[in-house]
């Protein structure tokens, strides 16, 4: 099995006993179970295969219209109790921005390759003629404000903070708001909604400075190449948006240098 953080450890073998099999339409029949209140909400560490099955082959019983959200999804729930966010964002402009759902699959096709298990799995379906980004619904979690942020655990709250912030300027996600923060019972931070990033942007204006940062998670993102962006992200992000990706990554290193030159690398960086 793949090694898991272990910010997020507790809880990455909750899907064991009812995601074993090895049929999709064996996995739609059997109830994926929510997490119990009160409990980490982060399940699919080393699921996520039999997980994207459900999501692409799980038989859809109705649709419901979310309330919240700038991108208004739909919850599909499926035979068995799991559900998903349906989103079939087109690619091109809304609003003066430009979104689509293969922004979504790209976020959680990088988390992986980050080894980061913040994103919870999404996979392309088609419903109805339109392909879309079945994202994987997680229960319960609560959400929160830039302006009053939740004063979690430290190191860990910060730390992951951190990697939420470091993780949105790499793929310059410009949409990061009160519709989207979400976390756990046990202080699990989860990323939703990415249709807007993965842009042709080459600099990080707009975008939240680091103040701190995470070493794992940066050794990682510097040893990122153009063949690995190609491999990993595949049809979902475009040639120009991929080496836009990587300019962004080298304006972080810059940055990062310049915080370790005035405050020294021990403030600075989480070990």
């Amino acid at each position: 099995m793949r090694r898991v953080p272990a910010l997020l450890g507790v809880c990455a073998i909750a899907l064991s006993a009812t995601l074993s099999g090895p049929s999709a339409a064996a996995l739609a029949q059997a109830a994926v179970p929510a997490p119990e209140p009160g409990k980490c909400s982060i399940t699919w560490p080393g699921h996520e295969h039999a997980i994207e099955q459900l999501l692409v082959e799980g038989k859809v019983l109705r649709m419901e219209d979310v309330p919240i959200g700038v991108t208004k999804p739909q919850r599909a729930r499926l035979e068995g109790g799991a559900s998903f966010a349906w989103k079939p964002l087109q690619p091109g402009y809304n609003k003066g921005f430009f979104e689509s759902y293969k922004s979504e699959i790209a976020a959680y096709k990088l988390d992986r390759m980050l080894d980061m298990h913040m994103v919870p799995p999404i996979a392309e379906r088609v419903i109805q003629n339109r392909h879309g980004a079945a994202v994987y619904w997680v229960e319960n979690v609560r959400g929160w404000s830039v302006e009053k942020p939740p004063q979690g655990p430290e190191p860990m709250w910060s730390r992951q903070l951190t990697r939420m912030k470091m993780f949105d300027l790499l793929i310059a996600n410009i949409d990061r708001n009160q519709g989207n923060l979400i976390y756990d019972a046990d202080w699990h931070l989860i990323l939703i909604d990415h249709s807007r990033a993965f842009i042709n942007k080459k600099d990080l204006k707009g975008l939240a400075p680091l103040g701190r940062v995470d070493r794992d998670l940066w050794e990682k993102m510097q040893a990122l190449t153009m063949a690995d962006l190609d491999l990993g992200l595949d049809k979902w992000v475009g040639n120009n948006e991929k080496k836009a990706l990587l300019d962004r990554r080298d304006l972080m290193a810059k940055s990062i240098d310049e915080l370790v030159k005035k405050r020294g690398a021990r403030s600075v960086f989480y070990d």
